[in-house]
């Protein structure tokens, strides 16, 4: 009876591999980081290398460039736009800087020369919404994912060219609209600024998405799902991913599980146990000011077990019960000037912190609920955790600290003892901290990466894809 069934599942597993490779799937892939004007970035062209490699794998037609001038995106774009009319599953990849002017969000070829709004608008950088609306509106399932939540390196030029008028830059990538059968995926929230990584490396966010993307039966939501706790984990919470999807059906990219593994999958009637990602989501989410946030969850996991706590906080919020700006007002015995004046390394080096002073620094980060390592060393991670303090405290955010915002964490009374590091070398800092006068305690929130729900691109025909960039370079 041995050779029969595997006979059979040999079969089994030609019919599956057969209707997978039936299915239509075309994918846009280019990672930006050669820019002529403006500071290169490392490693866009290897994020876009691995994730091209890791589509073609599981059965994409993928449209692929590197390091591309503005004529060579809309070439790759118009051949994109052509083959992914009537596919079943478009998906459209940027990695390299991205910029929002007046909530509209544009991504720059590496030529990309801007000095004003109006060489935007006429077309030095590449409009998102009417691109994906030209290139992927005739597919029935468009996925998008943009690794492009960088600052604005134009910013600075833009501003001071706009003397006559307002003129709205923003931080990182604006919000973004998005149709039926359609995900939209950011590297972080709107508005945010992401990681690009260590030279060489992929960034956080592309990593996440090669570890979860295609793995076997997993389907689309849940892998983003996935992805959102390993880059909020990877990032020590400095930086969660944001999205959106208005998908009307199962996606699966890498084949879906059988019946048998489904119902192994799904827990029994009765089951109360929340799983590693519900957990770390809600961790990630579990002390927001913002209703969103918890919606998020509710859409996420309806029935989480999570589900009344998260009600109950919503329903507080929007009653005015909680103050979600208590921790950016200011307090008596701060300096005004703490909210205003910028940080950056030269600042921090006339604090003259030694490395008993950074380990201060880090425990009492690490008392106020940002959690850090107590190593002495102020390395990635622990700039993630200076800029998430600041943010809370509303002081301008850079990971850096000047001396007010020192003076300023010094007077913070801790409200739970630091333990990430008790050795005996570490112990006369910890008395030394813990003598220094402090002030009135102040309101304290965990600050949370953004999460937003809005909809991307109304269902288009890919064929109008010149004459839209034309018009929408003239808008």
């Amino acid at each position: 009876m041995r050779y029969p069934t595997l006979i059979l599942s040999a079969i089994c597993m030609l019919f599956t591999a057969g209707a997978a490779s039936a299915e239509k799937r075309v994918a846009f892939v280019v990672g930006n980081g050669a820019y002529k004007n403006v500071a290169p970035l490392p490693n866009p062209s290897v994020d876009a290398k691995a994730i091209a490699a890791t589509l073609r794998n599981v059965g994409f037609e993928v449209v692929e460039g590197s390091n591309l001038t503005r004529d060579k995106m809309t070439e790759r774009l118009l051949d994109f736009g052509k083959k992914a009319q009537g596919a079943d599953v478009a998906l459209f990849f940027y990695a390299g800087h991205g910029i929002a002017i007046s909530g509209t969000n544009y991504l720059l070829p590496i030529d990309a020369d801007i000095k004003s709004e109006m060489d935007v608008k006429l077309g030095a950088a590449i409009n998102i919404d009417l691109t994906l609306e030209q290139t992927m509106g005739d597919a029935k399932v468009k996925l998008v994912f943009l690794d492009a939540c960088r600052d604005n390196p134009f910013a600075a030029k833009i501003k001071s060219n706009a003397a006559t008028r307002s003129v709205n830059v923003q931080t990182g990538l604006a919000e973004m609209k998005s149709g039926e059968g359609t995900l939209i995926a950011f590297a972080t929230g709107p508005g945010q600024t992401a990681l690009d990584g260590q030279e060489g490396n992929n960034s956080p966010f592309t990593r996440a998405l090669l570890a979860n993307l295609t793995q076997p039966g997993v389907e689309i939501q849940q892998a983003m799902t996935k992805v959102r706790a390993q880059v909020n984990e990877e990032t020590n919470k400095g930086q969660l991913p944001w999205g959106h999807t208005n998908l009307i059906g199962t996606v699966y990219l890498n084949g879906a599980p059988a019946p048998g593994a489904v119902a192994a999958a799904t827990p029994a009637a009765g089951a109360s146990k929340a799983s590693d990602v519900e957990l770390e989501f809600w961790r990630s989410i579990k002390d927001s000011n913002k209703p969103e946030e918890l919606n998020a969850y509710l859409s996420n996991y309806p029935n989480g077990q999570f589900r009344s706590l998260a009600l109950s906080r919503i329903a507080s919020l929007e009653s005015g019960a909680k103050d979600a700006t208590a921790t950016r007002n200011l307090s008596t015995g701060i300096d005004p000037a703490t909210f205003k004046d910028e940080a950056n390394q030269t600042t921090e080096d006339q604090i003259g912190l030694d490395k008993g002073q950074r380990r201060d620094v880090q425990r009492r980060l690490t008392g106020l609920g940002f959690d850090t390592k107590v190593s002495g060393q102020f390395d990635q991670a622990t700039r993630g955790v200076i800029t998430r303090w600041q943010a809370a405290r509303g002081y301008p955010k850079s990971g850096y600290l000047n001396k007010l915002q020192h003076k300023a964490l010094l007077t913070e009374i801790v409200a739970t003892a630091p333990t990430a590091s008790s050795s005996d070398e570490e112990r006369p800092a910890k008395r030394r901290a813990s003598s220094q006068p402090q002030a009135q305690p102040q309101a304290q929130a965990q600050p949370q990466p953004r999460q937003h729900s809005a909809p991307g691109p109304d269902p288009a025909g890919a064929g109008r894809f010149i004459g839209g960039v034309v018009g929408g370079m003239l808008r």
